[in-house]
C-alpha cells in the first residue's frame, strides 16, 4: 500500500482574519516615529510667520498714524486759508448803535439806590466812578484870585453857593508802576458835557469832511489812529492846542496811601518828556531872543507847578482833580472828604497840554488801560449825531 507524503497530508490552516483593534481606556496609543513629528511641527516656520504678521501690522498702524497727521495738518491749513481769505460782504453794515457791533467796548453803567449812574473801575479799593460830576464854574475874577503861592491859604469851594458845570466821563483806568504792576491810583477823564459837540465835530470832519456821524469802518480807522503812538499824539496835541475840548478834567483817586510829592514827581517827569517839543513848537516862528524868553517862561511855569504840590499826605480814596479850563489854564483841586479846595493854578497852557498828553497819547502813557478806555469813549461820541450826547440816555 502506497503511502502519501506527510506534507500532503497536512491541510493548510486558514489565515486568521485580522480584525480592527479597538482602544480601551487601558490601551496605549502607538507612538509615531520622531521624524514624522518634526515634519508636522516646524517651530522655525511658525516663528517666521509670526514675525511677518507683526511686521505687517506695524506697517499698517504706522501708515494710518502718518495719514492721520497729514490729514490734520492739511485740514488746519485749509481752515487757515479760509479764515484769512475774507470774503466780499454784499450785505449792509450794522447800525453804529447795534450792540453786536461794538457793545463789548461800551462802558457798563450801573445805578445806585439814589439813581446815580456809576461806572465800575475794576479795582477793589475804588470800585466806581460817577458817570457825571458837577464842578464849580470858574469866573475870570475868581480865576485871577486863585492861589499860585504855596504859602497862600487855599480857596475852599462850596458848590451850594456857586454855579456848576456838568462833566461827562469819557474813559478810566488804573495807573500802575514797576514790573510787578503795583496799582497807584485810578484815573478818569471827564469832558464838560456842553463841549463834547465841538470834539465830535472836529473828529468826524477829520475822518469824513461831509459826514455828521461815523460808520463802522470809519470808526475803526479813527480808533486805530487814536491808539497809534505817533498819530494819536499828533491828533490830541492839535486838539488841545486849539482848545478842544475847552474844559476837561482828570479825576484821580489813590488806591493806597501816598503823598503829594510822589504824585508831583510823576507829573513832572511826564511834562518834561514833552517840554522840548512844546517849547520848540511855540518858538518855531520866533527869533532867538523870543525863543529864550519863551523857554524861561516855561521854566517859571514848571516851578510854579512844583510848588503846588508842596503838601503832605494823600490818603487812599481821596479825590484830586486836575482841570483844564478855557484857554488852557491848569487848576488843581483837592478833596479831603470834608470839602474841595483849590490848591492853585498854572496859566501856561503847555503845562496842562503836556500833562494831558501823558494820559491820552504817546509811546509811554501813564495808564494804557485808561488810554484805551478813553479811545473807546471817544468812539461812542462820534457814532452819534453832533450835539446829541448831552441828551443821551443810558
Amino acid at each position: 500500500m502506497l503511502r502519501q507524503p506527510a506534507s500532503r497530508c497536512l491541510r493548510a490552516l486558514p489565515r486568521r482574519q485580522q480584525l480592527p483593534q479597538s482602544r480601551t481606556i487601558f490601551s496605549r496609543r502607538s507612538r509615531a516615529s520622531p521624524g514624522r513629528a518634526r515634519e508636522e511641527l516646524n517651530v522655525q516656520r511658525l516663528a517666521q510667520e509670526s514675525h511677518e504678521y507683526n511686521q505687517m501690522r506695524r506697517t499698517f498702524l504706522t501708515a494710518g498714524a502718518v495719514a492721520g497727521i497729514i490729514s490734520f495738518i492739511y485740514t488746519a491749513y485749509k481752515l487757515k486759508l479760509a479764515i484769512d481769505n475774507k470774503p466780499a460782504k454784499l450785505d449792509s453794515t450794522l447800525p453804529p448803535s447795534d450792540p453786536l457791533l461794538d457793545g463789548s467796548n461800551r462802558k457798563v453803567v450801573l445805578h445806585d439806590d439814589q439813581g446815580r449812574e456809576l461806572v465800575p473801575t475794576g479795582n477793589k479799593t475804588v470800585e466806581f466812578f460817577p458817570r457825571t460830576i458837577d464842578l464849580p464854574t470858574v469866573s475870570e475874577n475868581r480865576a485871577s484870585s486863585a492861589p499860585s503861592d504855596p504859602l497862600a491859604p487855599p480857596i475852599v469851594v462850596n458848590p451850594s453857593t456857586q454855579q456848576t458845570t456838568e462833566y461827562t466821563l469819557v474813559g478810566l483806568g488804573t495807573r500802575s508802576v514797576t514790573f510787578i504792576g503795583i496799582n497807584v491810583y485810578v484815573v478818569g477823564f471827564y469832558i464838560a458835557t456842553a463841549d463834547i459837540a465841538a470834539l465830535q465835530s472836529r473828529l468826524v470832519k477829520r475822518v469824513n469832511p461831509i459826514a455828521t456821524t461815523l460808520v463802522a469802518g470809519e470808526k475803526g480807522d479813527l480808533h486805530k489812529s487814536l491808539l497809534d503812538p505817533v498819530e494819536g499824539e499828533a491828533i490830541w496835541n492839535e486838539l488841545l492846542r486849539d482848545g478842544i475840548p475847552a474844559r476837561s478834567a482828570f479825576r484821580i483817586l489813590p488806591v493806597r496811601d501816598t503823598d503829594f510829592h510822589h504824585l508831583r514827581d510823576g507829573f513832572v517827569r511826564a511834562i518834561q518828556a514833552r517840554s522840548d517839543k512844546l517849547v520848540d513848537e511855540a518858538g518855531s516862528n520866533a527869533g532867538g531872543d523870543l525863543v529864550k524868553a519863551d523857554k524861561d517862561a516855561f521854566g517859571e511855569s514848571m516851578r510854579a507847578f512844583r510848588q503846588l504840590f508842596n503838601r503832605g499826605k494823600v490818603p487812599k480814596s481821596k479825590e484830586l482833580l486836575l482841570t483844564r479850563e478855557d484857554g488852557g489854564r491848569l487848576r488843581v483841586v483837592y478833596d479831603d472828604g470834608k470839602s474841595r479846595e483849590v490848591i492853585g493854578t498854572v496859566d501856561d497852557e503847555r503845562v496842562s497840554r503836556a500833562l494831558w498828553l501823558n494820559y491820552l497819547a504817546g509811546k509811554n502813557v501813564a495808564s494804557e488801560p485808561a488810554r484805551k478806555s478813553i479811545a473807546d469813549g471817544v468812539l461812542e461820541f462820534v457814532e452819534r449825531p453832533v450835539g446829541t450826547v448831552a441828551a443821551q440816555v443810558l
